[in-house]
């Protein structure tokens, strides 16, 4: 080893020395005695210093075991705080070694104590700032001790999991105070409560943010907004009895105009115009009371033909027929709009499909009359062609509407365990009553033009055909002036030549005299002749249009159509037929 050489060198240095020092003494010639004494002096100089070196190395060596003891201690408690498991030298090192090793990690352990108690006192100070303002408990840990990691790692989450209730919670704050704030101002309201005034008046950062103020403040909001939904339910009370009361006192459009700034908004100046304006119209009301309950009863008769009211139904509302007007009488009509308002209004769907129905039905019985109507075939801008179209329409959708609404109706008549009125009567049984009145209707007119037709046919027979003006047919020769002057100068002297006298037969029927029949027979010639325009089957038809079965179904009132039409061809071959025989 080198400390071994180091030695021998030293003691060879030494022994050079003292022969050096005995040549000198020598030359000198300092006596022997005297060499021994400073050889005595010279051993002990170095003894002393020898000691003095190995005193210094033993002081050392007790200053380290001394240190390895203390630090070994210190770092057993520390190891013990910090919740880490005890150092453990690795293999066998010397003194030195293990107290230098020792001490570092000694070190170490106090700068990680020294920081898990930094970041606790920090985390109780935010812990504690963010429970007073959420009005939340501390956070449950002991500030004496040193925090394990796990420990600190929980506290961190609590912190964190108390910024984001905070955070929320803010949000929350300022959103219902904008809406307070907001309610405030709609209602006039000034904060009359110390809560009220820390909510509105006082720094959003100063307000305790704890469940108990955020349920406090959701209260006060929800106060606020029935108020005004309430205010604003009273303000449009007030704009819908202005405007009925305009229209009842037929109020001119200038004068409607001059409260039009009242006629939105629902703050308490609004509401208190509002009042004002309804008290002046109530008042003029009162000045116009016959005029208005005249105009309520047009209103009142107006939702009796909404909902189909039979005039027996009307006949019970005795008020409409009162002469006595009074404030009472009004009311009473009111209600009883508002009573058959709110009646629709409930049943709206199914009085609309009855009206839809009775429109169909209505159109049904004009397509009836127009197929009557002998100028339907003139077609004129393809009109004929339309309604061929809505007929056949029609006839698909009538039938469907009707078996809906008879189902519709049978339905309300279930839930609401009465019958379903339509003027007076039960659906079915209103609609039953029409198609039978429409089959009466039709059958009486098919007699009366039965009866016109035998009058016509006995007018005829007595007293001859009128003459009839030809009428002009395409592809057909024009009259010329001379055969026209010549059958009028005809049908004049035919004319001239009837007398009315008739001779009683024994049936008591007036016949003409024997000696006209002549000129009778001459007028019915004409009608034929081809001096009349045309050609013995050219006269012009008297086109009447009557069916004759009455339709059932609506499939019969299509067929029944094709045969009017057929029927138009041999109408007026049959008068003429009846007249000549």
């Amino acid at each position: 080893l080198r400390s071994e050489v180091l030695a021998e060198e030293s003691i060879v240095c030494l022994q050079k020395a003292l022969n050096h020092l005995r040549e000198i003494w020598e030359l000198i010639g300092i006596p022997e005695d005297q060499r021994l004494q400073r050889t005595e002096v010279v051993k002990k100089h170095i003894k002393e210093l020898l000691d003095m070196m190995i005193a210094e190395e033993e002081s050392l060596k007790e200053r380290l075991i001394k240190s390895i003891s203390v630090c070994q201690k210190e770092l057993n408690t520390l190891c013990t705080e910090l919740g880490v498991e005890p150092f453990q030298e690795e293999g066998e090192t010397t003194t030195l070694q293990l107290e230098k090793d020792l001490r570092t990690q000694v070190e170490l352990m106090r700068k990680q104590k020294k920081e898990r108690k930094q970041e606790l006192k920090l985390l109780e100070q935010q812990d504690q700032e963010l429970c007073e303002i959420l009005c939340m408990p501390h956070y449950d840990i002991d500030s004496t001790s040193v925090p394990s990691l796990e420990e600190l790692n929980q506290f961190r989450q609590h912190v964190a999991t108390l910024r984001e209730t905070k955070a929320s919670r803010r949000a929350e704050f300022v959103s219902i105070k904008r809406q307070i704030i907001l309610c405030m101002e709609e209602l006039d309201h000034t904060p009359d409560t110390s809560f009220e005034r820390d909510v509105v008046c006082e720094d959003e950062d100063a307000f305790c943010l704890s469940l108990e103020n955020i349920a406090t403040l959701q209260k006060l909001l929800q106060q606020l907004e029935m108020q005004k939904s309430q205010n604003e339910a009273v303000c449009e009370g007030l704009r819908t009895q202005i405007r009925e009361l305009w229209d009842r006192l037929q109020i001119p459009e200038e004068e409607r105009e001059a409260v039009a700034t009242i006629m939105s908004g629902s703050k308490a100046k609004v509401r208190k115009a509002l009042q004002l304006e309804v008290d002046r119209l109530e008042e003029r009301k009162m000045q116009n009371l016959k005029k208005l309950i005249e105009a309520t009863r047009v209103e009142l008769a107006q939702h009796w033909d909404q909902c189909f009211y039979s005039q027996e139904q009307r006949q019970a509302f005795a008020p409409f027929h009162t002469e006595e007007y009074t404030e009472n009488l009004l009311q009473l009509h009111d209600a009883e709009i508002v009573r058959l308002r709110n009646y629709y209004e409930a049943h709206r769907e199914l009085f609309e499909d009855v009206r839809k129905w009775e429109e169909s039905w209505r159109l049904f019985l004009e397509f009836e009359r127009k197929a009557s109507d002998p100028n339907r075939f003139t077609n004129r801008g393809g009109n004929l062609l339309k309604e061929e179209k809505q007929r056949a329409k029609l006839q698909k959708t009538l039938p469907k509407l009707e078996e809906e609404l008879k189902a519709q109706t049978e339905l309300w008549e279930q839930e609401h365990s009465k019958a379903f009125l339509v003027n007076g009567q039960k659906f079915t049984e209103y609609v039953a009553e029409q198609w039978e009145m429409r089959q009466l209707e039709r059958e009486r007119d098919r007699q009366e033009r039965q009866l016109k037709n035998k009058k016509q046919t006995e007018t005829e027979m007595l007293y001859g055909s009128a003459p009839r003006t030809p009428s002009k047919r395409r592809g057909l020769t024009p009259n010329t002036p001379g055969k026209a002057r010549k059958v009028n100068a005809r049908m004049i002297r035919g004319s001239l030549s009837l007398q009315p006298v008739a001779t009683s037969t024994s049936s008591g029927k007036k016949m003409p005299p024997a000696s006209r029949h002549g000129a009778n027979k001459e007028n019915l010639d004409l009608n034929g002749s081809i001096l009349t325009g045309g050609y013995p089957g050219s006269a012009p038809v008297q086109r009447n249009f009557s069916i004759n079965s009455v339709a059932s179904t609506y499939s019969e009132f299509a067929r029944e159509l094709s045969k009017a039409s057929k029927s138009d061809a041999t109408s007026g071959i049959l008068n003429s037929t009846n007249i000549q025989s």
